[in-house]
């Protein structure tokens, strides 16, 4: 029966040694509900690649799985069998029912409830769970309710940074560590895609990851474009290729950092470019002579015949670019933007994050900004959130107190270097970055020292806000620049104080949010312009969303917020493309 009404299904050992497949059919699936009801770890073969899967509620199972994946903290990603046993584990509403329900099936981030059966293993230190329904046969199969977890984590199946895996001599050669046994069928994944992480906000589609289900769905611009490729960001790389008046986004490539996400990228260019006939003559790409996507995309342009034209994008011009093009503007007037995100290369040489831009699609001034700290050691200090307070400290005058946590945390080796490097200017960078400055005021508030997760430091900040205090640090606007000295003492004042941490994290939203619509006001002052996009990865925030909109809206501007791409680095390449498009017709 089985072969005559779809894919053959089998289970079958690791490697070494795999030996031949242990039963098919439905014996395999009951095989291996019973290895995750006795917390085994299974890898399973779905519809764009392999989960590894265990119980959700088993804390030893779920450690087992970190352990094994190299994932310490970062949140697992949950499927259960239909809306009551999500609504046992999360609070559901009405906008988000119907999000789980969609044909998309994207993992939905949702509030836990107190009261949860899923381990707090699944996701530490963080208030939401990312849940999914089932999404094929197989999958409804072996989550059918009866004597099994209410939830199993679902991710992705590979190492930590590694393209997710698709082929099963593939999984049996890179998961044969991670998985205790594996459930194969025999149809072909010909592209490997991630799952589409999304959530609602104000009623509307928030995305986080947009791949499984949306990806190659196009995004429709207000104007013709010419044909073009757009190679994205660093991290959270995905592509986009144009042709008339449709952008179409790749599904989520992952970072570039290793030649096996690389490949990946250039396996998928050449598909979508194939599919939907489309032969760019701009290439465009970030500023950013160290990005890998960079790098390929000159050396692309050079090597077509006929060469392609190189346009290279300042990072948070892309980012306003992007909001812009999907709420349909025409870019006839400019808006102000606001993009606020961890890292992004500047036309000076610095490292930009906390922006007011004046732009529409073939211009962008840079009006103001955050006031420049210096980075020391670079990526290294991202992963050590103690060592970006420090050079916040040192910046607003403060002095190294053993009874502030970032510096407790720092040995007295690492101060005295650290301290070099700030004084002397050696190995650092300045940066206007909010995402620095959210790690700073993490670690100031004894929230996290170390990361091991992109924006780990700033996402349990958030976790942590005390929803019943009105209090706001202060910024002080001076002239193009936001000086955070007065925030900086202020929190400083406070953790001296005795006040808990999520008062800090209360105060300091409350004090971005304020800062947001008051600097947009004197701009709005100057050039007339009501209209505000906010883009950056910061703006994946809703804590801070729920605060900075409705004041925006409360001022009289017009606010658009991402609702079709993700406000991180995912959005990028639509705005490339979209900004190289017009500069090339001006240009012409």
């Amino acid at each position: 029966a089985w072969r005559r009404c779809g894919p053959d299904v089998w289970r079958q050992n690791p490697d070494p040694p795999a030996g031949p497949p242990v039963g098919g059919g439905g014996d395999a699936i009951q095989a291996t509900r019973q290895l995750l009801v006795e917390g085994r770890v299974v890898a399973i073969k779905g519809l764009g690649g392999f989960h590894l899967a265990c119980d959700a509620a088993n804390d030893e199972a779920v450690a087992r799985l970190r352990r094994r994946k190299g994932r310490v903290d970062k949140p697992f990603a949950l499927m259960a069998f239909d809306i009551g046993a999500v609504e046992r584990i999360c609070e559901v509403n009405a906008d988000e029912r119907a999000l789980l329900l969609s044909r998309e099936r994207p993992i939905v981030l949702l509030r836990r409830r107190p009261s949860t059966p899923i381990s707090d293993l699944v996701a530490p230190g963080n208030e939401h769970l990312g849940v999914m329904l089932p999404y094929t046969p197989l999958h409804y199969l072996l989550l059918e309710p009866g004597d099994f977890p209410i939830a199993l984590v679902m991710t992705s199946g590979n190492y930590s940074e590694e393209p997710i895996a698709t082929r099963n001599e593939e999984a049996l050669d890179r998961l044969g560590e991670l998985a205790d046994a594996f459930l194969f069928h025999d149809r072909e994944i010909h592209a490997r895609c991630d799952d589409s992480v999304t959530r609602i906000f104000n009623g509307a589609e928030l995305p986080v990851r947009r791949s499984r289900g949306y990806a190659p769905y196009p995004v429709h611009l207000p104007f013709d474009v010419e044909q073009t490729l757009a190679v994205g960001a660093e991290l959270k790389n995905t592509f986009c290729l144009t042709r008339d008046r449709y952008a179409f986004l790749s599904q989520h490539i992952g970072d570039m950092e290793n030649y096996e996400t690389l490949h990946f990228f250039e396996q998928m260019v050449e598909q979508l470019a194939r599919t939907f006939r489309i032969e760019p003559a701009i290439i465009a790409c970030d500023m950013h002579p160290g990005y890998l996507a960079t790098r390929w995309a000159q050396a692309q342009a050079v090597k077509r015949q006929p060469p392609a034209r190189l346009i290279q994008i300042q990072h948070h011009h892309a980012h306003v670019a992007a909001c812009m093009a999907e709420h349909g503007l025409t870019g006839e007037r400019p808006i102000i933007g606001v993009t606020f995100d961890g890292t992004g290369y500047g036309t000076d040489g610095a490292i930009w994050g906390g922006e007011f831009l004046v732009a529409d699609y073939e211009t962008s001034r840079r009006a103001v900004h955050l006031a420049y700290v210096p980075l020391p050691g670079g990526d290294v200090a991202i992963r050590r959130p103690y060592r970006i307070a420090l050079a916040y400290l040192w910046a607003a005058g403060v002095p190294w107190d053993d009874g502030l946590a970032p510096v407790a945390a720092a040995p007295d080796a690492e101060r005295q270097i650290l301290l070099q490097q700030l004084e002397r200017n050696l190995n650092t960078v300045p940066t206007s970055s909010v995402g620095r400055l959210y790690d700073a005021v993490s670690a100031l508030a004894g929230v996290r020292q170390v990361i091991n997760y992109e924006a780990q430091a700033a996402i349990e900040l958030e976790a942590l806000v005390a929803e019943d205090v009105e209090a706001a640090y202060a910024f002080d606007l001076n002239g193009p620049v936001v000086e955070i000295v007065p925030v900086i003492r202020a929190v400083v004042a406070d953790v001296r104080a005795g006040a808990p941490a999520g008062v800090i994290a209360a105060k300091f939203h409350n004090g971005l949010a304020l800062m947001i619509r008051d600097v947009c006001q004197v701009l709005r002052d100057e050039t007339g312009l009501a209209e505000v996009g906010l883009s950056g990865g910061v703006f994946q925030n809703v804590t801070l969303l729920r605060k900075a909109v409705p004041l925006l809206e409360g001022a009289g501007f017009t606010v658009y917020a991402h609702h079709l791409t993700p406000p991180n680095d995912a959005c990028m390449a639509l705005g490339q493309a979209v900004i190289a498009s017009v500069q090339a017709t001006v240009g012409a």
